[in-house]
């Protein structure tokens, strides 16, 4: 039972999903739609937060209307507005903590955010704060290690625990990257691992460092120092210090077979998640130095996702499958032996996404839809549903409403019952949480696709055409083309799901007006696009392969054929490169010249031809050779062939040998084999085969009753060679026909007959003389004898006295002399067609809305259609307007809809009219009689524009606005409104002023206007059905009749050396001021000259001339219909030049002058020279002692080192940095970094792990106070301790 009620669920799920996956849409793709809220960014699930900086947590989220926010806190709710610490940012749910005056500790926990309208709630994800951790070395002093020279040794680095954890990588002093091998390596863990220690590998600082990336932190360990010895090295060496006794008294270390150090024992076991990254590793010692190879035991690695690292002793898969669980084994050899191990790999699964996260529902009343949430994992997750943040057990009851495990199922949903659904899938390796709203809207279908799209497409290419709607329910879309004639369908069109219609192979006739509606049960919609198709662009005429001599031209064509309204552009490139920049090379509209040809020229030229749409290109190769008759190597054409000879010949078959011509320098690629038919076809060549140049021998299949001549042409690089003589000829012999025409059709011209048309056998088809053919016919519907005839040099035949359109079985055979072909396949076709004896019935219509109506009818029956039915025609036509006044209307219009259609569309109807119509039939013959005149009327739709609006009888403060009512009053007009406003100099609009007028006036008066105000009038009428578009007019109020005032004042004029400076005073409201001058006393063919001075309260006028008297005023200029305000004139004299001065840098006293005083010059200066040189000696003894350089310091004298190494400087930070108390540094109290010494983007490594550059510390801020002061020079240890409390 349980079962059944599961299958019936599922059956149930089905269903709906197929009903409601086409009524998904867009989140926000229609402006003020309601919208339940849909969260759009948050922050990770895991979030570490550096303590350097403020804390984000991220929840922004949208809906109509704007949602708002909330938090909870490790549960509980959190009240922001009582932290001072907390501000939430505008708009936005995201909180932004600052911790410049708490600890980032405080504010570690799990945060969730709510975004909630009054259409429901969605939550984020649990954020987890956690503040990063970069904790220091634990102090510790490290023994020296002495070790035997080959036996394996284990470095240990022991890294803090940090948060994240940190990279591990070891260096030396001189913060170069320790070599590693085959021999020395780093383990997963960190720690550096010898299979076997050497002399080389004694050193004193092996440091082990820690980088922490989230707060870009190095942390370095103590220096380790390794010695390696011999047995004798170490026996003298140590013999003193252990009473003369040796150390090791075993034997040497001996080869030896490897063992693991790591991992231990035969076997173990790892667990990794699905989609993380599995590493293992298998570190051996041994000597010699073992090598470590991985195979899958249970299958092959995958090759995409598999990588070896760290000479081959780690094995990485990236992306983890279930498919990667098993056995993994690794073996340790060398040439003493070898050890494996085995690794068993299970693999886990936090919760994923089947087939997505559930999708968004936007459903209409009554329909029914589903939520889907399908995960999976290892172990299965549970999952568990919420509306709004509430368990969904505890929401309100909806009857509507059916949770099925991970299925929530939706009938007959009602205005109300939108909310945001919460599917929460779980098991113990995490989560996923996921929103999803279900959206009840009753909305009309709307086009989202923006109107009068031009699409163009080269012709023979794929368009598709978009109507993307939107509507609730779901529109439907039906596309009509030109006239509207009948919808798109047939196999030209493909109509896909979104709407959009697809032309596989677009047709010049395919160009025209496409509209597309979209309807549902709350109205339809229509939008217009257009297709163009353009002819093809193609090179005609194509370079050629070209032969040239250095120092001779060569020309490249390329003439083009292309669509008239495409603009081609031509490029040319050389070997697939720009061509140079070289004046020889000359290009045309449609050639490539290239005059005086070097060897540099020679290359592949290709011509390219672009346009919007499409492109062509062609190359052809230029080969320059030696101008002199030189050994240079020559290309030519090859000889033809020779020596044709026909061999092994059979009824059908020949065998045709022959021998290949001069190659000129170019191999052949290819023979050519063409025939002649002396027969049927003599002097025409035919292509017959082709065979490879490396052949000289063809067998040939032939046709019977065919007297073949064959001949072989070459084909090299060059070109084709002449064709070869001519081979004997060779007669087939004669024999029944192989095949039967083709294309048989039968179809009548009258409708008593049947036209039997078939496309005939050629000459080499026939196989023999005396071809004719046996045309055989029948009835389909009745079991009837087959009649036959003979018909012979024709391709039809006419069986007359036939039934009107009824089906034939064909059939057409060739025969020849020598017998029958096979038995012919069987064809249909109809005898013809007559007019349709019967119209529709049931004729009637449905009027949609004020300019569309819907036709029905019933088909026609079959036989009273008595052809091939083509569709029906819809003749309509406007009988009158119901309005009186509008005049009688009677223009007949035609809508052909193609195919078995029972109804149709009549759209661009004239609204508020009685309309007249009638349906027919029509087949390949012609229309059958109408059907019983039918009439609807539309209704009321809102009105024209008024006819005419015009502007009488203005005044100072009113005037007068006549007009005649709208030519379509496309129904009753009820009133009309009037919109008035001002408009100043600028064309700036002032506000509007609106006036409802009945129906029957057609003028007004308007009073208390502005005087001398331009002002724009609009006016419109109205139905019932609402306003129409108005007519606008303008008009300007007369002036005052008082004479005008000037706003200029105080017009002044002086003269200065750079022209004639006018002055003034300006208070009008026009913005275009000019300056205007002309000469006095002028004759009056002279204009005013004019300067624009706009915002100015004076200007120079410049290039007046001398001697002459200026009349100058000011003008000022507002709309174009007001006359301009001018100022008093005022007159500007320009003084004649006065007398030439005389130039005082040409006198003698000057010049004399000057010499005086560059002579008393130079002698101070010789003077001041002999005195600087007589000055005393310069202490430079005394200068040194007493600036001897602080940081000069002499080395010791006994180990030659810089200073002692001391430990008490072990954590202590470099000059200019502090260290918190929580062990972390702040981003901004050093400038001075060392992330760069680490891995990852911000390290500065070079290839081999060395550091870019010397650190270096600050010489002016050496510390006094805080440490003791040393008299050494620091050393490379000093240096590196330092580092460790910087980083």
């Amino acid at each position: 039972m349980m079962e059944r009620r599961r299958m019936d669920a599922a059956l149930l799920v089905l269903f709906l999903g197929h009903l409601a996956g086409a009524l998904e849409v867009p989140l926000d793709l229609l402006e003020g739609l309601p919208q339940p809220p849909t969260i759009t960014h948050q922050s990770h699930k895991d979030y570490i937060i550096d303590p350097r900086e403020n804390i984000i947590i991220h929840c922004d989220a949208k809906g109509k209307p704007h949602p708002s926010f909330s938090w909870t806190r490790n549960g509980t709710h959190y009240d922001i507005e009582q932290d001072p610490n907390v501000t939430v940012k505008p708009h936005s749910g995201t909180l932004v903590i600052d911790i410049s005056r708490v600890k980032a500790e405080d504010y570690e926990g799990v945060y969730q955010c709510t975004a909630r309208n009054k259409h429901g709630a969605a939550v984020s994800n649990n954020i987890v704060v956690r503040q990063s951790r970069s904790p220091l070395w634990s102090k510790e002093k490290i023994k020296p290690i002495v070790v035997q020279e080959g036996v394996s040794l284990v470095l240990l680095c022991q890294p803090p625990a940090g948060l994240p954890p940190p990279i591990i990588f070891w260096m030396d002093n001189n913060f170069q990257r320790l070599p590693q091998s085959s021999r020395v390596s780093q383990s997963l863990s960190g720690d550096l691992y010898f299979s076997n220690v050497l002399r080389e590998d004694s050193r004193n600082d092996y440091i082990c460092y820690a980088r922490f990336p989230h707060t870009q932190t190095i942390q370095q360990k103590q220096p380790i120092t390794v010695k390696v010895l011999n047995l004798d090295a170490i026996n003298d060496t140590m013999a003193a210090f252990y009473n003369d006794t040796d150390l090791f008294s075993e034997d040497p270390v001996d080869e030896r077979r490897p063992t693991f150090l790591i991992p231990n024992g035969p076997s173990s076991s790892k667990m990794v998640l699905r989609g993380q990254v599995l590493e293992m590793e298998c570190i051996a010692e041994g000597l010699p130095t073992p090598n470590i190879s991985w195979t899958k035991v249970s299958g092959d690695f995958p090759a995409k996702r598999t990588s070896f690292l760290y000479y081959q002793k780690t094995l990485r898969i990236v992306d983890v499958s279930e498919s990667d669980a098993g056995e993994y084994r690794c073996m340790a050899k060398n040439r003493l032996g070898s050890v494996h191990h085995i690794i068993r790999v299970t693999v886990k699964a936090s919760p994923y996404w089947i087939s997505g996260s559930p999708r968004n529902l936007v459903l209409a009343p009554g329909e029914n839809g589903v939520l889907t949430c399908r995960a999976s994992g290892t172990p299965k997750p549970s999952i568990t549903w919420a509306m709004n943040g509430i368990p969904i057990e505890n929401s309100p009851k909806d009857l509507s409403r059916k949770v099925e495990d991970d299925t929530i199922i939706f009938t007959d949903v009602q205005t109300g019952s939108s909310a945001v659904y919460q599917c929460n899938v779980s098991n113990e390796y995490g989560y996923l949480l996921s929103n999803a709203f279900v959206n009840v809207l009753s909305e009309p279908p709307r086009v989202l696709t923006p109107p009068n799209i031009v699409y163009k497409v080269i012709k023979n290419h794929r368009v598709l055409m978009d109507c993307a709607s939107f509507g609730s329910p779901i529109p439907k879309i039906t596309w009509f083309k030109d006239s509207r004639s009948g919808t798109l369908d047939g196999d030209m069109y493909k109509m896909h799901d979104n709407g959009t219609v697809e032309i596989s192979v677009a047709q010049a006739r395919n160009s025209g007006k496409y509209t597309c509606v979209a309807r549902n049960i709350l109205g339809i919609f229509e939008n217009h696009v257009y297709l163009e198709v353009k002819e093809p662009t193609r090179i005609l005429k194509q370079p050629e392969y070209k032969v040239i001599q250095r120092g001779r031209s060569v020309v490249f064509e390329c003439k083009v054929k292309h669509d008239s309204s495409l603009v081609p552009t031509m490029n040319w490139l050389k070997d697939d490169g720009e061509l140079p920049d070289d004046e020889r090379l000359v290009l045309d509209s449609d050639s490539l010249t290239i005059t005086d040809v070097t060897e540099n020229d020679a290359g592949v030229y290709t011509c390219i031809v672009n346009t919007t749409l499409d492109h062509d290109s062609a190359s052809a190769e230029l080969t320059v050779i030696e101008a002199t008759p030189t050994p240079a190597v020559v290309y030519e054409r090859p000889d033809p062939p020779t020596d044709l000879e026909l061999t092994d010949q059979k009824k059908r078959s020949v065998q045709l040998t022959w021998t290949p011509g001069d190659e000129h320098n170019s191999p052949i690629q290819k023979f050519l084999i063409q025939y002649e038919d002396s027969l049927h076809h003599r002097g025409h060549w035919h292509n017959l085969t082709e065979v490879p140049g490396t052949k000289t021998t063809a067998h040939l299949k032939l046709s019977p009753y065919v007297h073949y001549i064959f001949r072989v042409l070459a084909l090299n690089a060059v070109g084709f060679s002449r064709p070869s003589l001519s081979s004997r000829m060779f007669k087939t012999d004669p024999a029944a026909p192989d095949e039967n025409p083709t294309g048989v059709q039968g179809h009548g011209t009258v409708n008593n007959n049947l036209v039997i048309s078939w496309k005939p056998l050629s000459g080499l088809q026939s196989n023999g003389p005396g071809l004719h053919y046996r045309v055989m016919w029948r009835q389909k519907s009745i079991d009837s004898e087959w009649t036959t005839v003979t018909v012979a040099n024709n391709s039809k035949f006419v069986v007359s006295e036939t039934p009107t359109f009824v089906p034939y079985e064909l059939k057409v055979q060739a025969v020849n002399d020598h017998g029958s072909g096979p038995e012919p396949a069987i064809s249909h076709g109809y005898s013809g067609e007559d007019l349709p004896s019967a119209a529709p019935k049931n004729v009637h219509a449905v009027v949609l809305n004020s300019t569309l109506a819907e036709v029905h009818w019933d088909a026609v029956p079959h036989e009273l259609i008595r052809g091939y039915l083509k569709g029906y025609k819809v003749y309509y036509w406007r009988e009158r307007s119901l309005h009186k006044h509008n005049p009688h209307h009677v223009e007949k219009q035609i809508l052909t809809f193609s195919g078995n259609h029972t109804h149709g569309m009549l759209p661009g109807l004239h609204p508020f009219s009685l309309y007249s119509f009638n349906v027919k039939v029509f087949n390949g013959k012609g229309e059958g009689p109408a059907s019983p005149t039918q009439q609807f009327e539309t209704h009321e739709g809102v009105p024209a524009a008024p006819s005419s609006l015009v502007i009488t009888n203005p005044k100072l403060d009113s005037l007068t606005l006549e007009w005649n009512p709208p030519r379509d009053r496309n129904g009753l007009i009820t009133g009309y409104t009037l919109k008035y406003q001002p408009v100043n100099n600028s064309n700036e609009l002032g506000p509007v002023e609106e006036l409802a007028l009945p129906a029957n006036e057609t003028s007004v008066t308007l009073f208390n206007l502005k005087y001398s105000t331009r002002y724009k009038f609009y006016l419109n009428a109205k139905t019932d059905k609402g306003a129409g578009p108005a007519i606008s007019q303008e008009a300007v109020t007369i002036m005052d009749e008082a004479p005008a005032v000037s706003p200029f004042g105080n017009v002044n004029s002086s003269m200065g050396e750079e022209g004639a400076l006018i002055s003034w005073e300006y208070w009008g409201p026009e913005k275009n001021v000019y300056v205007e001058y002309i000469v006095k006393n002028s004759e009056g063919q002279e204009e005013w000259q004019k300067e624009l001075v706009n915002g100015s309260q004076n200007y120079m006028l410049k290039g007046l001339k001398e001697g002459l008297s200026y009349r100058v005023r000011l003008v000022a200029k507002g709309h174009s219909d007001q006359a301009p305000h001018r100022s008093k004139e005022v007159v500007v004299e320009v003084p004649a030049v006065a007398s030439r001065q005389v130039d005082i840098a040409t006198q003698g006293w000057f010049i004399g002058l000057m010499c005086a005083i560059a002579l008393l010059i130079l002698i101070l200066l010789i003077i001041c020279f002999i005195q600087r040189n007589k000055g005393g000696k310069y202490p430079v003894k005394e200068k040194e002692d007493a600036h001897t350089d602080p940081e000069f310091q002499p080395m010791k004298d006994d180990d030659c080192t810089f200073g002692e190494y001391s430990d008490n400087e072990d954590h202590k930070p470099l000059k200019g940095s502090s260290t918190p108390s929580n062990g972390t540094v702040k981003r901004d109290d050093s400038d001075d970094s060392l992330v760069e010494y680490g891995e990852g983007e911000d390290g500065q490594f070079n290839e081999d792990g060395s550091f870019i550059g010397q650190y270096s510390g600050k010489s002016a801020s050496r510390e006094t106070a805080e440490g003791q002061e040393s008299s050494e020079a620091p050393s490379p240890i000093n240096a590196m301790n330092s580092l460790n409390s910087f980083v």
